[in-house]
């Protein structure tokens, strides 16, 4: 009996060793045999799926006898498919498997479960239009991640974009024609979100956050990649969409809250097949101000696909439209000629639960942005990425705002906008790896048109009523209405401008490894101008001008800590082509036409990147110094400014304990205008662009429980002089310092997600403005409801 139960028990465990599944291992590096941390490894068809550890090793395992491929995709590098066969369940090792890289394509496929530290993503292929890593990059760029976004139930643009170290909004978005969307500064010096997916994409109104999968925000004069259209001196908003991916799936979500907040979002993406993936993405967002009157809705539908002829070419498609309507918000202009009658918020005496408007009277927005990219992998060393990509934005509605005219009134001016702003980009790009002896060399080469329309039929501006800022009425029209409005713009004519720009580029990027530590970066980049406008509608004579420009950019990287540690500088360069302009002289009353020079800023920068301790602590320190030579003023429509504006910033993405993760960010900013000829009264100001000195955000995201977890932060910023570019003339008005504090509570499954968000919890009362005033949102609540399928 004994020897009957050992023959048993030994036919058992044959038999056990023989039904297990085997396992799939392997290694997986880049062209420089690094190891690849986080590199998605999936087996097509079935559930199984793992990431690349801190040595680039991967494993999966209880795989069943058969044919399978093996797909293996890394942001910034061409996906890799490779067949395998289990028989027998035996184990396979794939050895070291090689990377190589190309540009970002949409199906990418993205597996955040063994995600640790997951406010941080910075592989990006638009920063350098070449796959560059981060630690590689000389540049400074700060991602607000999608994981950030969902943990701080965003709901405006404007809430995600205070993730960005040294960011902070001037004006929210108006509305208005050509250039109605919000204003932020960066490094003293104003951008707008003008860039989606990495080409223009351009919005006259405030962007609906539902279709954004991550916000980036390049640092510094970026001429010599992006043009000038898109940037500033101090950077450029880059917005990327969510894009299909290879599966089905999505999620369905509903908010509502304060201020009669409500919100419904479906995300759904399908995969007819295996080359076929399709996304949808459509939403409605509406709420009323925390005023007497005010009021913001967005509507917008967005499809994309990808389709895959095969392993080397990728189509890639993506469209948005949106209608948004909105009251504009209370911007208070103050006097820029004569002294102020007051020089704070108290002296102001300003009720901000009035909004001096109503919800009659409103400007629309319609716009629709389109990107087309066929991508094509010529071998594994090089790649060609075809994009064409536009859009149309337009205006009509009401656009009002209140100008401090004399002592502590205001008038009220308002104007019928009717334009359309008009884009379409085609570009061309070449990306590839090649050897020169032992130097590796990373190269692009691109070509790039851009053609810039404005036509703008408003009305001109008209007068309706003066008040104080208690509301009463001193002279007008004491109703501000539609029928009120449209009487006192009645026969004051239109401005009927078409005013057209075709901006010709040509630039090329090499990244040189000297060492596998040490790399020097080189570009340049070539634009030629060809500006088509008229004198509104005074005279039939078009007018062209032609101008160009040349944009170089340097780097140089050192990795003490080879893929952990590096030590960068820069040099970039920034331009900007100024529209000729009318001039009076007023002793003959000529009217001549001048051009002008175009715009150059240089940007010197040094710093330090971190990857530390398997990418728990991800951090980038560094010092920018920006000069601006030929700067425009408008005021005398001279081009003698010179500007200076130097600082500091700091970004930190912390994993320091299993569910914990920390976002933060700070900068200190030091502008001044150092030189104004034909208006000496400004030297040694603050330039009116650079908004506080002092900014700074930080959020942290804790998981008690497997489900449940919590998310606390604040985001602040200096006080400062809203008037300093006029403050000789009329004095100074400072906008006092804030600290803004929110705090969630959420419960996560696989199937649904329930938040709650309170943000200024402590109902702060705090401002925004650029020689203007603005009251910001006070406390507000917010519910949300996801349920994922």
């Amino acid at each position: 009996m004994k020897n009957l139960l050992s023959t048993l028990m030994l036919f058992v465990l044959i038999q056990f060793s023989y039904s297990q599944n085997a396992s799939l291992s392997g290694k997986v590096v880049d062209n420089n045999q690094s190891p690849l941390i986080g590199v998605n490894i999936t087996v097509k068809n079935t559930a199984k799926g793992i990431e690349t550890n801190e040595n680039g090793e991967f494993e999966i395992t209880n795989i069943e006898n058969g044919t399978y491929q093996l797909i293996i995709s890394y942001i910034g590098f061409k996906t890799k498919e490779i067949e395998f066969t289990i028989s027998n369940n035996e184990n396979i090792s794939l050895n070291t498997i090689t990377l190589y890289e190309g540009n970002e394509i949409l199906n990418e496929v993205v597996l955040d479960v063994n995600r640790k530290n997951k406010f941080s993503r910075k592989e990006s292929a638009y920063v350098s239009k070449m796959p560059l890593k981060y630690i590689d990059n000389s540049q400074v760029y700060n991602t607000v991640t999608n994981q950030l976004l969902v943990s701080q139930n965003v709901n405006t643009f404007e809430d995600a974009i205070k993730n960005a170290a040294g960011v902070t909004k001037l004006w929210s978005s108006t509305g208005r024609s050509g250039d109605g969307a919000g204003y932020y500064s960066s490094r003293g010096f104003a951008v707008q979100p003008q860039l989606v997916n990495g080409v223009p994409g351009i919005t006259n109104g405030f962007i609906n956050p539902s279709n954004v999968e991550r916000v980036e925000v390049i640092k510094g004069p970026s001429g010599t990649l992006f043009g000038s259209s898109v940037t500033s001196y101090g950077g450029l908003i880059n917005i990327i969409t969510k894009k299909p991916y290879k599966g089905t799936g999505g999620e369905i979500s509903l908010s509502g809250g304060s201020y009669d907040f409500s919100k419904l979002n479906a995300d759904i993406n399908v995969s007819a097949n295996d080359k076929l993936s399709f996304r949808l993405n459509a939403g409605f967002q509406q709420q009323h101000s925390f005023q007497d009157a005010g009021l913001k809705k967005s509507v917008f539908i967005a499809p994309s696909l990808s389709y895959q002829f095969n392993n080397n070419l990728t189509f890639n498609f993506s469209y948005e439209a949106s209608s948004n309507e909105q009251t504009n918000e209370t911007f208070l202009f103050l006097n820029r000629y004569a002294p102020l009658a007051f020089s704070s918020i108290d002296d102001l005496n300003y009720d901000t639960e009035l909004s001096f408007t109503s919800n009659d009277v409103t400007i629309q927005n319609i716009t629709q942005n389109y990107r087309g990219e066929l991508a094509w992998k010529i071998s594994d060393q090089w790649s060609s990425q075809t994009l064409i990509s536009g859009g149309i934005a337009k205006s009509l509605g009401y656009y009002t705002y209140l100008w401090n005219g004399s002592d502590e009134l205001f008038n009220l001016y308002a104007q019928d906008t009717d334009s359309k702003t008009k884009t379409t980009n085609l570009q061309q790009n070449f990306t590839g790896t090649f050897k020169i002896g032992d130097l590796q060399n990373k190269l692009l080469v691109g070509l790039d048109y851009l053609n810039y329309n404005i036509i703008d039929n408003s009305s001109n501006w008209g007068y309706l009523h003066t008040i104080n800022l208690q509301g009463d009425l001193v002279y007008g029209e004491p109703a501000i209405n539609e029928e009120n409005l449209s009487t006192a713009l009645n026969g004051i004519g239109n401005l009927n401008s078409d005013v057209s720009q075709n901006i010709f580029g040509a630039y090329i990027s090499d990244v040189i490894n000297i060492t596998p530590s040490l790399s020097v970066m080189g570009s340049v980049r070539y634009d030629r101008f060809d500006y088509q406008g008229d004198r509104n509608d005074t005279s039939d004579d078009d007018t062209e001008y032609i101008e160009s420009a040349f944009s170089p950019k340097f780097g140089i990287v050192y990795q003490p800590i080879l893929n952990e540690l590096s030590i960068f500088a820069n040099y970039q360069n920034g331009f900007s082509y100024l529209d000729p302009q009318y001039i009076t002289d007023f002793d003959t009353g000529e009217v001549t036409l001048q051009s002008y020079d175009v715009e150059q800023a240089n940007q010197f920068e040094v710093g330090v990147k971190s990857n530390l301790f398997n990418n728990k602590l991800e951090a980038t320190l560094s010092y920018y110094n920006i000069n601006v030579d030929n700067k425009y003023y408008w005021a005398t429509k001279t081009q003698d400014l010179e500007i200076n504006s130097q600082g500091i910033e700091l970004e930190i993405n912390a994993n320091p304990i299993d569910k914990l993760n920390i976002h933060s960010g700070f900068s200190f900013n030091d502008s001044e205008i150092t030189n104004s000829p034909s208006a000496t009264f400004l030297e040694g100001n603050r330039y009116g662009e650079s908004g506080p000195e002092i900014t700074y955000n930080l959020w942290a995201d804790y998981k008690f429980f497997k489900n449940f977890g919590a998310g606390l932060g604040f985001n602040g910023q200096s006080e400062y002089d809203t008037m300093v570019d006029y403050k000789s003339v009329t004095g100074s008005f400072n906008l006092p310092a804030y600290t803004i504090f929110n705090a969630s509570l959420y419960y996560e499954t696989n199937k649904y997600r329930v938040s709650v968000k309170a943000n200024n919890f402590t109902d702060e009362t705090y401002y925004s403005g650029w020689s203007t005033v603005t009251p910001q949102q006070r406390r507000e609540i917010i519910g949300s409801f996801t349920f994922k399928f």
